[in-house]
């Protein structure tokens, strides 16, 4: 684009190996709105294919099995089935001309055994409660008491992304983001607060990455590393989580995982309603100066501070969340500097096609 507001951000963009157009990119969104088995609806067709201006979009987590589920309706990658339907949406996305990563989820002890196969217990690192809750067909609920996974559990899971993994590729995905962020499994491994393991995955950093690492490599074995990219959250305390020395945990995941040449780290820099404090800026930028590759923020940014960090190269791209909700073509406004429509947050989780398919664009707007 040319003559553009925020013209750093319109700067083409080589992420590893995938090639983006602009450097506004979609983050993951949870919107609850996939069949109870996992499949995507067919209005996630249409969703995403109206965002196929981001720079590269990164699809809601969706979950590698059955035990990875946290919520009601939201999308698996672990079926025939699923692979079928994500397929629609890939092919509607590069249609438009875009570009789509699917973000593999587990979701460990952020669930509810009414989720899972057999009312079971959900997966932790250790039978360590979250202090959080979840939502299922009753409403919210606190989510259940975890059982520790085993040695033999872990090494099944981690043969379930490597599934997912080639399901991801058969749908037509052009990346693969993992999600180590937020609480969820691989992040329940990395932080001290909710990993008490004395075995190879728990104790010293080494040993808490080693699942992140593992899972990492099996995806390897069905991707290239420069299509594979990563998701950390060092300073969220989202879903009851702590660390002892996050700057240390931390640069410590980054630097293991310079040795992978992946496509990018997407790191989460602040929370939305959170403004972050000089003591998480300070572990934001210990992680930022131990990784190696393309880097991508997410959190706290409009278009103003994503464009000042991308020129003063304190990212590569920037990932909206929010905002694309209600602005499906959010990077032609920030180029024209027009103004946002602001979401309905009543409407972010669960519903129909109301506020998921039917924010208009600044041609709907003009023509209204």
């Amino acid at each position: 684009m040319t003559n553009t507001n925020h013209a750093a951000l319109f700067e083409p963009l080589k992420l590893g190996g995938i090639d983006v157009l602009n450097r506004v990119l979609m983050a993951p969104l949870t919107r609850n709105r996939a069949h109870p088995d996992g499949t995507p609806a067919e209005m996630a067709i249409e969703y995403y294919r109206q965002r196929a201006g981001a720079g590269l979009i990164f699809t809601e987590a969706t979950q590698v099995s059955a035990m990875g589920k946290g919520y009601i309706n939201t999308p698996g990658i672990y079926t025939d089935g699923h692979a079928a339907a994500w397929k629609k949406i890939t092919d509607a996305v590069h249609e438009a001309g875009g570009k789509i990563a699917i973000q593999l989820w587990h979701v460990g002890r952020i669930s509810h055994s009414s989720l899972l196969p057999n009312n079971a217990k959900p997966y932790a690192p250790s039978a360590i409660a979250a202090k959080s809750q979840t939502f299922i067909e009753t409403g919210m609920v606190d989510v259940s008491e975890p059982q520790a996974i085993t040695v033999e559990e872990i090494k099944a899971t981690v043969a379930e992304y490597r599934h997912a993994a080639e399901l991801a590729k058969q749908a037509g995905f052009d990346a693969i983001e993992i999600h180590s962020a937020n609480g969820y499994l691989i992040d329940q491994f990395i932080r001290d607060g909710s990993n008490k393991r004395t075995d190879e995955y728990g104790g010293p950093i080494e040993n808490r990455i080693r699942f992140l690492k593992e899972v990492t490599e099996a995806v390897l074995e069905v991707w290239p590393a420069d299509k594979v990219g990563f998701r950390l959250s060092p300073t969220g305390g989202f879903n009851d989580m702590s660390d002892s020395d996050p700057a240390a945990t931390f640069s410590a995941v980054a630097k293991a995982m310079n040795a992978y040449g992946l496509a990018f780290l997407h790191m989460v820099e602040e929370f939305p309603g959170e403004e972050s404090s000089a003591e998480d800026q300070a572990v934001n930028k210990a992680v930022r100066e131990a990784w190696t590759g393309a880097y991508i923020a997410n959190g706290g940014f409009d278009a103003a501070k994503a464009d000042a960090a991308v020129a003063s190269g304190a990212a590569d791209a920037v990932a909206f969340g929010r905002p694309f909700i209600s602005n499906p073509d959010l990077p032609k406004r920030i180029a024209k500097g027009a103004s946002l429509t602001e979401p309905d947050q009543t409407t972010f989780y669960g519903g129909d096609g109301k506020c998921y398919t039917d924010y208009p664009t600044l041609e709907q707007e003009a023509a209204a």
